[in-house]
């Protein structure tokens, strides 16, 4: 046990003792009665002679060892996708090289699951694109990760967004990109909560609109589509689309908020999971699958349900600044050695919500080693003028 004094939000300073953590689990990776990606960060390399809100900078070696450290825990890795800082931070030549390096990583190892974001991203917004214009920018990074072996993940696009009129110029472009791709796909739907860019996706200002345009690409390409990952951190709209995806078609939680009790499910059936708080929480989210693979349902409930309050605070709006308290965590549990992110992004948080965070990852038991965590916890607080 650690102690540490921690700011309040009353001006002051509370002695913080810390919990036990979670065991990690050791030996070969488990495998589990769900799939579960873990979207992963990258390391950025915090000696680059570079200007960090301008040029991105990755210490490839250890963003290559924190996928390795996925894979160990039984995880899959959705590679470059938002909380890779992927249009971000990292643009679309790093996220590229990113990629390669991945799938390489990942052919040294038997049964490493992987997937990969394609998106627009190397194509600017504006009053000039079309829809035309926006199918060859997909085209392109498809053909750049299929020719890696990379199974895809088709991440909304914010040109389309901006440049689509009605729920035809979705469907015009999914259904051009579908009927090309060699392998079922992953669609990401991500909420404006996530991107504010993205508001009105599928053609429709509200979510059950878009939900019944959204469905109507998936059924008439159900082919082409391995599953949805769902991006509006709402138990219910998920659900209900869940219910009513095409035979075949998996359901991917992308809900950090509501994700353990999506994934466990009900009477209908449950979700899959592809979700950036894994990234943070990767070994209580193997230990908890593994109980739910051995049907010990109140099992898994008590190892991940004590990580939904730290998950929501992490992802607390605005929610695109989640990333900061993933790497956050990743660099008190001694993953990386230093807290810079791509784009300066460490700044994105205050201090007092990375002491609140201190204090629910340890109530989750996801702090593997507290007595580092609490000394770099301290050294943070120290260089802030807190002490």
């Amino acid at each position: 046990m650690a102690t540490l004094s921690l700011p309040t939000a009353s001006g002051k300073t509370e002695r913080y003792a810390t919990g036990e953590p979670i065991e990690i689990p050791k030996g070969n990776a488990p495998a589990f009665n769900r799939i579960a990606y873990a979207a992963a960060h990258v390391v950025a390399d915090p000696l680059a002679d570079n200007d960090p809100w301008l040029d991105a900078a990755v210490d490839w070696e250890r963003t290559i060892a924190f996928r390795h450290y996925l894979w160990d825990l039984g995880l899959g890795v959705a590679e470059a996708m938002d909380t890779a800082q992927r249009g971000g931070g990292l643009d679309w030549s790093g996220a590229r090289e990113l990629i390669r390096r991945a799938l390489e990583a990942a052919k040294s190892r038997s049964a490493a699951r992987i997937c990969c974001g394609v998106g627009t991203d190397h194509l600017d917004p504006g009053a000039g694109v079309t829809i035309d214009d926006i199918v060859r920018a997909y085209e392109e990074q498809i053909e750049a990760i299929e020719a890696l072996g990379g199974k895809l993940v088709v991440m909304a696009s914010r040109a389309l967004a901006a440049a689509a009129k009605s729920p035809a110029d979705y469907a015009k472009v999914y259904g051009r990109i579908l009927r090309q791709v060699k392998e079922p796909v992953i669609i990401h739907w991500l909420g404006e909560m996530f991107d504010p860019a993205l508001d009105g996706y599928w053609g429709a200002p509200d979510h059950a609109r878009a939900m019944d345009n959204c469905l109507a690409i998936l059924t008439e390409h159900a082919a082409k589509i391995d599953g949805i990952k769902m991006s509006l951190l709402s138990k219910e709209k998920e659900i209900e689309m869940r219910r009513r995806l095409p035979a075949g078609v998996r359901m991917y939680t992308g809900d950090d908020f509501n994700y353990a009790e999506l994934i466990a499910g009900d009477e209908d059936g449950y979700s899959d999971a592809l979700l950036g708080i894994f990234d943070a929480i990767a070994p209580a989210a193997s230990v908890g699958l593994a109980r739910l693979t051995a049907g010990d349902r109140q099992g898994f409930h008590g190892i991940l349900e004590p990580t939904v309050p730290l998950s929501r605070h992490i992802f607390k709006a605005p929610t695109r600044f989640y990333k900061t308290g993933v790497v956050f965590l990743a660099w008190l549990n001694g993953l990386q050695d230093h807290f810079i992110m791509v784009g300066g992004q460490q700044s994105a948080r205050s201090i007092l919500h990375l002491a609140e965070l201190f204090r629910l990852a340890d109530k989750a038991r996801v702090l593997h080693d507290p007595d580092k965590a609490a000394a770099r916890m301290s050294s943070l607080l120290a260089m802030n003028g807190i002490a």
